[in-house]
């Protein structure tokens, strides 16, 4: 541990504006707080060696078991072929640029479809600058985070008009050049298609990282960003950058998990400083159980590790107010500030429906703005509703908002309640209180031109078939399946018990000659038997 303790040269975070170090009795880390006005900032507490890559040997090892167990064991991914496969560098950077956008925040598994169609569509960046964004939106929904399509084909036209066809070739000037381009898309694509020796940092490398260093601060605080950064920077791989960035990328994804870690597969382990924690808690903990450890021992590892951690003024460190969780494990890395709540709305929703030429039902959809949330998208008619607005109210609301988008009087005792469905987006607990009506025939009700009245957004009357391969949320798919679960509902015949049957026959008209059914000694309903008077008058 001897050179660990050495500082690392050219490895560090960049300091932060307006920052300063803050007082903290004690613990292992402290905070990072604003100094007052006219206070002289002090300079910035460099990180301990002991998060830190310091040694040539230890990385080049690093580097070596990372890339033979990748060559081993990565998954087959079509933007991997293609970027192995295609000459063109710049069609293979453009569909490693489009494999990223769909991969952020989305999963491989949901990704695959998507990118295969994408590609099959449009191969190359002119098809997709020709595309017209009502056809980027149909492809892209389903897949989420719906503006990341949109800022996609703006790059690509971008790359068409301004830049002659051709993709900027290195880190720094695809992420200043191109829209919607960030620092790690811009260090993936380079790395990935030009071999650009730039490291990328997103969740798997961050929780990566952080294992192998102990990084136990925010993960999204300024001081382990930068130094996250810094530590891809000096892992990636010279001679395979791009390889090596997809294999701790794959690392992250397929065994350093969130939750369940496989410790025992990975081929790093002999480098991860959270791994060596876990084994001397375990150590600390036998000698407590056998009687051998004093009573005076630590809790955890010795505070030495990280000689700022015992001053605490580490801004790497975990804080004193989060100690180490024994049931985690390498889990306790890396640590994440308390996620927000999703904050909550109510929208009506009335699925308008007519009878269409050939008397196939068509729905009226709306098209949404072209900013905010679902950008371009197609809805059902929808109306925000306000909290606390009783039932009677809202329905009053929908049929006036239904009323000034088709042009003709909407009664609101017409509108059918079906139900509500629940849509979390990322930020927003939606519900959706959803209401049907049926109208006459076709061009019972025609939607008002944009012409005509330019503050109305554009709709228009879609079969189901249309209406799937329209660019709709999948929130609109959920409000469609709640009205036609409710419908199959009300045309299947209702079970009967047979205590209500048999009341129903008893109460029932009966032809003339038969008479009500009688109770037998038992208790049993003889049904249609003729009572012993009845019988024998007939005799």
């Amino acid at each position: 541990m001897g050179r660990l303790r050495a500082a690392a040269a050219g490895i560090g975070r960049r300091p932060q504006p307006g920052t300063g170090p803050a007082k903290q009795s004690s613990g292992r880390c402290r905070e990072m707080a604003v100094p007052q006005r006219g206070a002289s900032c002090p300079a910035p507490v460099q990180p301990s060696a002991f998060h830190l890559f310091v040694d040539a040997a230890e990385i080049e090892a690093f580097r070596t078991s990372l890339l033979a167990w990748y060559d081993r064991c990565k998954r087959d991914l079509p933007w991997r072929r293609l970027a192995v496969s295609e000459p063109d560098v710049d069609k293979r950077a453009y569909s490693v640029w489009v494999s990223e956008v769909m991969l952020q925040q989305t999963q491989v598994a949901t990704v695959m479809d998507y990118y295969t169609r994408w590609m099959q569509k449009w191969p190359t960046l002119q098809a997709l600058a020709d595309a017209s964004l009502e056809e980027v939106n149909a492809l892209w929904a389903g897949l989420g985070y719906y503006s990341r399509g949109k800022r996609l084909q703006e790059g690509a036209r971008k790359v068409v008009s301004e830049l002659a066809g051709r993709m900027p070739r290195t880190a720094e000037e695809l992420q200043k050049l191109l829209p919607g381009v960030g620092r790690y898309t811009a260090g993936a694509i380079a790395s990935i298609s030009y071999g650009q020796a730039t490291g990328v940092v997103d969740g798997n490398v961050t929780r990566v990282l952080c294992r192998l260093r102990c990084l136990g601060a925010d993960a999204s605080s300024p001081p382990v960003t930068e130094h996250l950064w810094g530590l891809a920077h000096a892992l990636v791989d010279r001679a395979r950058p791009g390889d090596f960035n997809q294999a701790l990328m794959e690392l992250g994804a397929t065994v350093c998990s969130p939750k369940s870690p496989l410790c025992t597969e990975c081929p790093v382990r002999p480098h991860c400083w959270a791994q060596r924690r876990v084994e001397k808690e375990l150590e600390v903990a036998s000698r407590r159980l056998l009687g051998k450890a004093p009573s005076s021992c630590p809790p955890g590892p010795d505070i030495e590790e990280c000689a700022a951690g015992a001053l605490g003024s580490c801004p790497l460190c975990p804080p004193a107010s989060e100690p180490w969780d024994g049931s985690l494990g390498v889990a306790n890395f890396p640590r994440k500030a308390a996620k927000k709540q999703p904050r909550a709305e109510r929208t009506a929703t009335c699925v308008l429906e007519r009878s269409g030429r050939c008397g196939e039902p068509e729905f009226l959809l709306v098209q949404r703005p072209g900013s905010g949330l679902l950008a371009g998208l197609w809805e059902f008619p929808s109306l925000l509703v306000a909290p606390g607005l009783k039932e009677k109210q809202q329905r009053e609301a929908l049929a006036g908002h239904v009323q000034a988008q088709t042009g003709t009087a909407i009664a609101a005792g017409r509108l059918w309640h079906v139900g509500e469905v629940v849509h979390v987006f990322s930020h927003i607990h939606q519900t959706y209180v959803v209401y049907s009506l049926l109208l006459d025939g076709p061009g019972a009700v025609a939607p008002v031109k944009r012409e005509e009245e330019p503050e109305l957004p554009a709709s228009r009357w879609v079969t189901k078939a249309d209406f799937q391969a329209a660019a709709v949320s999948t929130a609109m798919k959920k409000v469609l399946k709640a009205c036609e679960r409710q419908s199959h509902e009300e045309k299947r015949p209702r079970m009967v018990s047979k205590r209500k049957r048999g009341a129903a026959l008893e109460d029932a008209p009966r032809p003339p000659g038969q008479v009500k059914a009688e109770t037998a000694a038992d208790g049993s309903l003889a049904r249609g038997q003729l009572s012993l008077h009845t019988f024998l008058k007939a005799k």
